[in-house]
């Protein structure tokens, strides 16, 4: 998995592509989660739009990294969910515990809510 970041209106956007698996993509997400609340940036934006693979370590990260965020008093929050990990969130009941958005706008507006 390949990850990089911007900020914008006080989010940190995390742009992902790849697959997020055990022992590559999902230490790079943990990663780019502590660095951004390293920097003081709470409210965190997954963008899954190229990510190609999830497996079950990479959704176990996601929820450790929502439930670190949340911790620190801050919101994760996921934007352009690919088909297949639409999917994987509806059938495992997780898209329940996510806000999710398809407009990047949008989801950044959510945080100042």
């Amino acid at each position: 998995m390949k990850g990089s970041f911007r900020d914008v209106q006080g989010v940190r956007i995390l742009d992902l592509s790849g697959k997020i698996t055990i022992g590559a993509g999902d230490v790079e997400l943990r990663r780019l989660v502590e660095e951004a609340l390293a920097a003081g940036k709470n409210h965190v934006l997954v963008n899954l739009k190229d990510v190609t693979h999830i497996d079950s370590s990479g959704i176990g990260e996601l929820v450790a990294c929502f439930t670190s965020v949340k911790r620190r008093g801050g919101a994760m929050k996921l934007l352009n969910l690919p088909p297949k990990i639409n999917d994987i969130l509806q059938v495992t009941q997780l898209i329940t515990v996510f806000d999710v958005f398809d407009d990047e706008a949008e989801a950044i507006a959510s945080f100042a809510g």
